[in-house]
């Protein structure tokens, strides 16, 4: 409209100048050009408010970006240090399991094998008895009579008392026979000899008996083997 008004008061411009009337703008000219100085002056901040507004706008949203990155590090962090807490618990729980588990092999073994110096001190004295009770049997024969037979009497109930206390502590005798073959796991060979009518690696002399700590060699059976050469 106001390109309108003005082609109007351009016609009556040069209507005027044609007539040679003096070049001069009338009042709606005025109005005219003051209106379109106001339209262009509003048009003006409102395209730089736009753009104020698009930079708003990118600033905010480069703004929540950047609090979803730190977030999303911050759950990732958070993540690791569970990770590393259930580790961690993990491997506590396994010590503890397994210090518990040794605890109570250690407390069986204490049980069960705790008097094994004690018993293996005690076994000397068995074999002295045993000692002092074939000599006495070999003195007497095969009819032991007075102070004889009372001191085989006493020392094979000492003996006997002696092997009773023993079982009830898981002390068992090992008692080989001559003519058994030799086993390393349970005898120790203290000389070799060829005897006839015998194999290498038979016993031909029980010297001392063994002793079993439940299912521990306490003390191996000390024995003489043959060492008679294979025929």
């Amino acid at each position: 409209m106001a390109k309108a008004k003005k082609k109007t008061v351009d016609d009556k411009t040069k209507a005027t100048s044609e007539d040679g009337a003096p070049d001069v703008m009338s009042l709606d000219e005025m109005l005219a050009e003051a209106i379109e100085a106001e339209v262009a002056n509003s048009a003006a901040p409102s395209s730089d408010a736009d753009e104020d507004e698009d930079t708003s706008q990118d600033s905010t949203g480069s703004a929540n970006d950047a609090d979803i990155a730190e977030f999303e590090s911050e759950i990732e962090t958070l993540r690791t240090e569970r990770d590393d807490m259930r580790d961690r618990f993990m491997r506590a729980l396994a010590d503890a399991e397994n210090a518990r588990k040794r605890g109570e092999r250690d407390r069986r073994e204490g049980e069960q094998y705790g008097g094994s110096k004690l018993a293996r001190d005690m076994l000397p004295v068995h074999d002295n008895l045993k000692r002092a009770l074939d000599a006495a049997r070999d003195k007497a024969g095969d009819e032991p009579t007075g102070d004889v037979k009372a001191l085989i009497e006493g020392v094979t109930l000492t003996m006997r008392e002696m092997l009773s206390v023993f079982g009830k502590h898981g002390v068992k005798p090992l008692s080989p026979e001559v003519g058994e073959k030799f086993d390393p796991q349970v005898h120790q060979a203290m000389f070799e000899a060829p005897v006839p009518g015998t194999k290498a690696g038979d016993i031909i002399q029980v010297m001392a008996d063994g002793f079993m700590l439940h299912d521990r060699l306490l003390r191996p059976a000390q024995v003489g083997v043959s060492s008679t050469p294979a025929g």
